[in-house]
């Protein structure tokens, strides 16, 4: 590897360690870090915070100054092209002189798709692209699968014993991880744009599905950013059984879907609530229908914590892109309730699975599986704009 590209894989690392300073706060925008470097130092740095506010690419370029002419800068995803909430952050890296840029990845986003780069070159600019995509794509799964495919990323959080259940014959199931396996999950809220459940969870434990400032285990600073965007709640209920005075609703606004006619219970949007009506063919509310919904909406990363039977159907339907699997080290008997409502017969249907990460989370341990390849999601509808 000669020093320019070396050079080059050590700042765009660089960036990417401050785009996932975004990890919490930047929905429905992705997450973007920006270095610039001019004669061998960094004269500038910056992240993407939240949406509406300045791109990495701004802040980077304010802390340069005058320093940014003829300099190098790294992004890790185009500069956008366009007018959102923030002006083109193309045009200002043309504005202030640079000489070259280095990008990880192009924008998949239509009103981008290589026109930042473009603009770049007619500038005169020296663009080199790609750098350490792969690396760029884990930053933004949700980002990039609606702006792709039409559909959120959806993640499902199951938590089992080493025996593979969920909850007590009863419906019993807290608490079956422990602390710092619950503080993971509310990593996972916080970082998510929705959390979803379904009402047989909600009855049973009194959930609320918020993110808890006290148990994320992190520095202030970081939890400040977390708690400044409010997660979607999202409530599969289709015939409407969870009393609109449970915590749940309680707790603030949410999405509620249902097979009910939405129209028939205006006592849902008195309370600060959506009711939404997806009824599918087997009288079921049709998720594969509310994940293009949400994409729609602008929602990158879903979080399911649902029972089996809910999670069971996600699976069923080829809609789980992630499964995080919090393992407890006890057996909770046969009688107990399984992972997934998902009946197989033969080993031929066993959903095929790989194993990314399996790590100790305090006295438990956490794994984090895929699909196999084949089971990757169709094409869905046009992406929604990145803001």
């Amino acid at each position: 590897m000669s020093d320019l590209a070396a050079n080059d894989a050590r700042h765009m690392a660089r960036a990417l360690e401050l785009a996932r300073k975004g990890v919490y706060s930047t929905h429905p925008n992705p997450r973007v870090g920006c270095v610039i470097v001019r004669d061998g130092e960094t004269v500038g740095e910056g992240w993407h915070v939240q949406a509406g506010g300045p791109h990495a690419e701004v802040h980077a370029l304010r802390q340069a100054g005058d320093r940014a002419r003829g300099a190098t800068a790294y992004v890790t995803l185009e500069p956008c092209s366009h007018h959102g909430r923030t002006p083109p952050c193309a045009d200002a890296l043309v504005a202030a002189g640079v000489a070259r840029v280095v990008v990880a990845m192009q924008d998949p986003n239509p009103q981008v798709a290589g026109q930042g780069l473009e603009r770049l070159r007619q500038a005169g600019i020296a663009v080199t692209c790609p750098l350490l995509a792969t690396e760029a794509r884990a930053l933004n799964p949700g980002f990039l699968k609606r702006m792709e495919h039409g559909q959120p990323y959806i993640r499902v959080k199951l938590a089992m014993s080493l025996d593979g259940r969920t909850a007590m014959a009863s419906g019993e199931s807290q608490w079956i991880t422990g602390p710092a396996a619950r503080s993971a999950v509310q990593r996972l809220r916080a970082q998510s744009s929705a959390v979803l459940t379904g009402a047989d969870s909600v009855i049973a434990d009194g959930a609320r599905m918020t993110v808890r400032a006290a148990e994320l285990g992190l520095d202030a600073e970081t939890v400040e950013l977390a708690t400044r965007r409010t997660p979607l709640r999202i409530l599969i209920d289709g015939r409407l059984r969870v009393p609109l005075d449970a915590p749940f609703f309680q707790a603030g606004p949410a999405l509620v879907v249902t097979c009910a006619d939405a129209a028939a219970h205006p006592q849902y949007a008195q309370g600060g609530h959506e009711l939404l009506s997806l009824r599918g063919d087997d009288g079921q509310v049709d998720l594969p229908k509310l994940s293009i919904e949400l994409a729609r909406r602008g929602i990158n990363e879903v979080l399911v914590e649902a029972g089996a039977s809910l999670a069971g159907a996600f699976a069923k339907q080829g809609l789980v892109d992630e499964y995080q699997l919090f393992i407890a080290a006890k057996f909770m008997g046969s009688t107990a309730r399984p992972l997934l409502d998902w009946p197989l017969e033969r080993m031929s249907e066993a959903a095929p699975l790989q194993i990314i990460e399996m790590t100790a989370v305090g006295d438990d341990w956490r794994v984090i599986a895929v699909p196999a390849p084949n089971l990757a999601p169709q094409p869905a509808t046009a992406p929604t704009k990145r803001v």
